[in-house]
């Protein structure tokens, strides 16, 4: 029964599978365009941008500060978005770092049953967000060229998200018996944390140089993982703008958006934002539309994600019992939030004038925002927080790890 029911599946995948050989065949010239496009993003901006928050991530989970944050914040976490306190984690990772590293950190917590399921499911749809690099730096500055809007598309993006993390706390509220138990503080929690790092020291028995190269083998293969989906989609996408399926498809997205308020001329950039959202969002800032229009569209676009990221949290996802359903439905709720926000703080930022492009590039020469000195303070700040994510926790696994040892030895018989 269940071959008789994904085999229209199957041919389907098939025969697209063949459509998209016989296109490459017949679109060299397209194709070459897109996968060097595709190649230039992930080396130039996801490789460099996410490489050091998936080592640091896996530093942090190898070091067990992953159950010290869950016991210190279940009783915040819990009540807030009816999750364990070990997606405290996540969110702190996936807040600040981009996609699809929270699907990614979602999927590693499923595997050692520290969530349940439909605790993962929860976590995985409000934990993925766009990076705020790219909202602050990439969008504002360098599409729009106007810094004080990264405050908008950068707040109604997280507001959008945590919101919704909020509404889902209800999602399968019955299913308490199936979620992954609480740790036991035995005691104040903060004193359980600290037993439950420990413990977890205690079991790790790599060592530091093998637990570091672990970490980075990891990151760079998943990393590998996520630059073929890129340059898959940026073929399909230069395949279908060839073809005119983009126009098509705004054509049918102005029949929903335009009685919405939403002008024509922005939806070739929705359609584009459907399927990868950096396109997307570019073509949102070039349209001639008004400003707020164009704020709107980014915020439909980064918050759907689009297909391409769709593809790399179904990749991450894939080893595990989680379902994609929820995570879907959740785009368009997002998306729809962040709209919401963007109509709520734009009328602020305009009235204050912080919308005028500000002086951020003030004396750079050419203008641009790679050489303007806020871009390289904020890169410091990355830099040096990051950089305590990671040395910080080297530097407590050592010191634990020898007092773990000093006790054991001073507890033995003589």
């Amino acid at each position: 029964m269940r071959m008789l029911t994904n085999r229209p599946v199957q041919v389907l995948s098939t025969a697209l599978a063949v459509l998209f050989v016989l296109l490459m065949i017949t679109h060299p010239k397209e194709v070459f365009a897109g996968a060097t496009t595709g190649l230039q993003t992930w080396w130039n901006i996801v490789f460099p941008a996410l490489l050091p928050f998936f080592i640091a991530s896996e530093l942090l989970m190898s070091f067990g500060v992953v159950h010290f944050m869950g016991v210190l914040l279940e009783p915040i976490m819990r009540p807030l978005f009816n999750v364990p306190g070990t997606g405290s984690f996540v969110m702190a990772i996936g807040y600040t770092s981009g996609y699809p590293i929270g699907a990614m950190l979602t999927a590693k917590l499923r595997a050692q049953n520290m969530v349940s399921r439909e605790e993962a499911e929860r976590l995985v749809s409000f934990t993925n967000n766009s990076s705020p690099l790219f909202m602050l730096v990439a969008v504002a500055v360098g599409m729009f060229n106007m810094p004080a809007l990264g405050y908008v598309i950068a707040g109604s993006h997280y507001l959008g998200n945590l919101t919704l993390g909020l509404l889902l706390r209800f999602y399968r509220r019955g299913a308490a018996g199936k979620r992954a138990p609480a740790i036991p503080p035995r005691g104040n929690y903060v004193a359980g944390a600290f037993r439950e790092l420990v413990r977890v020291l205690q079991a790790e028995n790599r060592p530091l140089g093998r637990i570091m190269g672990d970490a980075v083998r990891n990151a760079v293969n998943n990393l590998l993982n996520i630059g073929g989906f890129i340059i898959l989609f940026a073929v399909i996408i230069r395949l279908l703008e060839s073809l005119g399926f983009i126009e098509l498809l705004a054509g049918w997205l102005s029949f929903f958006l335009v009685p919405l308020g939403f002008p024509v001329e922005i939806m070739p950039a929705v359609a584009s934002g459907l399927f990868e959202m950096t396109i997307g969002t570019k073509m949102a800032a070039q349209t001639e539309a008004q400003l707020l229009h164009q704020l709107l569209a980014v915020a439909i676009i980064l918050a759907w994600s689009g297909l391409s990221i769709h593809a790399q949290v179904v990749a991450m996802l894939s080893g595990t019992d989680i379902r994609m359903l929820l995570y879907i439905l959740s785009r368009v709720v997002h998306a729809a939030l962040a709209c919401i926000y963007t109509a709520l703080m734009y009328p602020v930022l305009d009235s204050a004038g912080l919308s005028l492009p500000a002086a951020f590039c003030a004396g750079v020469p050419g203008g641009s925002f790679l050489f303007a000195p806020a871009y390289w303070h904020y890169l410091q700040a990355c830099g040096l927080s990051l950089l305590g994510c990671i040395v910080l926790p080297l530097l407590g696994h050592l010191v634990l790890r020898a007092a773990v040892q000093t006790a054991s030895r001073l507890g033995k018989p003589r």
